[in-house]
């Protein structure tokens, strides 16, 4: 991988720019530019920020000429921000952006931002650090008491190498754009009392194979769109995943990595644009696509090789990726037995410490990254720092214990809307079990208020199996302690966007819930 300062595509005017200076972060129409520049939208801001700042947090926050101060800090992990951030996620107009603006100055003002985990994994990359690996959690239910639950644990344990992150898929599914996605997350940072970089992660931003087969460059274009989307918002770490696109009709390696290689790079050039000054996005590659056959070292090096060396011809210097994921067994979601059990996994960790040692040895990542991997057995996990993964990633079991916790009513209604609105889904072989199983991670978007809404007594019983999951994946997994890393090498730069307004006027990329997760 090139050393030295990455070179930069052409920027694209950002939301995030120095006081007195105009710009966007994407094109928007007429009608809404012309709505946040009229009096009506100024003054339904002005109104919405005296209602927050008088009815929530009194005289313990402030607002002046567009910077924040706090003045009493323990006000932010109180009731307080509970009311804030549903105004960020269920407010209308004028007050749901303001809200989230505010939770976004906030946290730039006592320290809770958004940040890269790049040079982190450069340093592991380097052999400086090591000896845990970093989960990515996908949070996707009733986000804002998971992401408390994490950042409670994270406290606990002293942890700061962890990654909260979302996929193109689950985006389109649970309902979370990333500009909520983002305040949701440090919204559940501040009201815990954590202080540090949040690492929040665009998880398999990937291209559909068969649109892109059909007509290319309008399925990357969305893919595009989406990295603007995310970026804007404060994804400073993005999975890019061109595997889909890895041709197995090919005799060569190379060749069948080729298209991989080639958009992922015509991806990574675009994140380098999007990137905010002093922000060095973490970019992660991929080679196989999870559930099919065990990756190996020769197809590693066939990607990465082909990968720096066409990165190297087009954008000479520019900085590449930062970790590498690969298949050893696993599968998205686990397979679900009829009885409704996941059958065991074949995980091959002895392929995926060989991955991870090229990766770091021969390309300075930080190594290999497994998906699919939170309906392992718990006896796996103490496994992954043991062979120095780098990451893996966790979602479908704190899905199923979401659901597990639903009170009945509630769950037999959604199962309903199943039946009804996932149908199309079920195959004939499937038991109710398998069916509801494979697809109920689809209504967790038209329920979210529902789950936001769910009984004290059901949240705080959530809470405590949370609390006990993450404590013991954060042990095994050997992130306690880790925060000293993450002050060491990751530094993360105040960034202002303008107004309210303009950063709520970035423009939703296209949904596609059809891809992995």
């Amino acid at each position: 991988m090139p050393d030295g300062k990455a070179c930069r595509e052409p920027m694209r005017p950002s939301v995030f720019v120095s006081r007195g200076h105009l710009g966007s972060s994407c094109s928007r129409t007429d009608e809404t530019r012309a709505s946040q520049h009229s009096p009506g939208h100024r003054n339904a801001v002005t109104q919405t920020q005296l209602q927050i700042e008088k009815d929530i947090f009194g005289d313990a926050v402030a607002v002046n000429n567009g910077r924040v101060t706090v003045s009493r800090p323990d006000v932010l992990a109180g009731e307080r921000m509970d009311t804030l951030v549903r105004a960020a996620v269920f407010g209308q107009g004028a007050e749901k952006e303001y809200a989230r603006w505010l939770i976004w100055e906030i946290g730039q003002t006592v320290g809770v931002r958004p940040g890269s985990i790049h040079d982190l994994y450069m340093a592991r990359g380097a052999g400086k650090i090591g000896g845990f690996t970093v989960p990515a959690i996908n949070v996707r239910g009733m986000s804002y008491d998971t992401a408390r639950s994490i950042f409670r644990t994270a406290i606990r344990q002293r942890a700061g190498a962890f990654i909260l992150e979302i996929a193109r898929s689950e985006i389109a599914y649970t309902d979370q754009r990333p500009s909520e996605y983002v305040a949701v997350m440090l919204a559940a940072a501040l009201r815990e009392g954590f202080r540090g970089p949040v690492f929040i992660q665009g998880d398999h931003f990937q291209v559909n194979h068969k649109k892109f087969a059909a007509a290319r460059d309008p399925e990357v274009k969305a893919v595009k769109e989406l990295i603007t989307e995310a970026v804007s918002a404060g994804f400073y770490n993005i999975d890019i995943d061109t595997s889909t696109l890895v041709d197995l009709k090919h005799e060569s390696l190379e060749e069948q990595q080729r298209l991989n290689y080639e958009v992922g790079i015509e991806l990574l050039r675009h994140v380098r644009a999007a990137e905010p000054p002093g922000v060095t996005i973490s970019v992660g590659g991929e080679i196989g696509e999870v559930g099919t056959e065990n990756s190996t070292e020769e197809e590693l090096r066939a990607y990465m090789d082909g990968f720096n060396r066409t990165l190297e011809k087009h954008a000479r210097r520019m900085i590449g990726l930062s970790k590498i994921s690969v298949q050893s067994g696993t599968s998205h979601g686990g397979t679900v037995l009829a009885d409704g059990k996941i059958a065991d996994v074949k995980l091959d960790l002895d392929t995926l410490e060989r991955l991870s040692k090229v990766a770091r040895d021969e390309y300075g990542l930080a190594g290999a990254v497994q998906h699919g991997a939170s309906t392992l057995p718990d006896t796996a996990f103490n496994n992954f720092p043991k062979r120095e993964t780098a990451e893996i990633h966790l979602a479908t079991n704190f899905q199923s214990m979401l659901y597990d916790y639903c009170p009945r009513e509630l769950r037999e209604e959604i199962y309903g809307w199943l039946r009804e609105h996932a149908k199309d889904e079920r195959k004939d072989k499937d038991s109710d079990e398998q069916f509801f199983y494979k697809t109920r991670k689809k209504a967790l978007g038209p329920f979210k208020r529902r789950f936001w809404d769910l009984p004290v007594k059901v949240k705080q019983e959530l809470a405590s199996a949370y609390d006990a999951k993450f404590e013991f994946l954060f042990a095994q997994l050997g992130i306690g302690d880790t925060a000293k890393h993450v002050a060491e090498y990751v530094k993360t730069p105040a960034l202002h966007p303008r107004t309210a307004g303009e950063m709520a006027a970035v423009q939703a990329a296209p949904d596609d819930a059809s891809l992995s997760d």
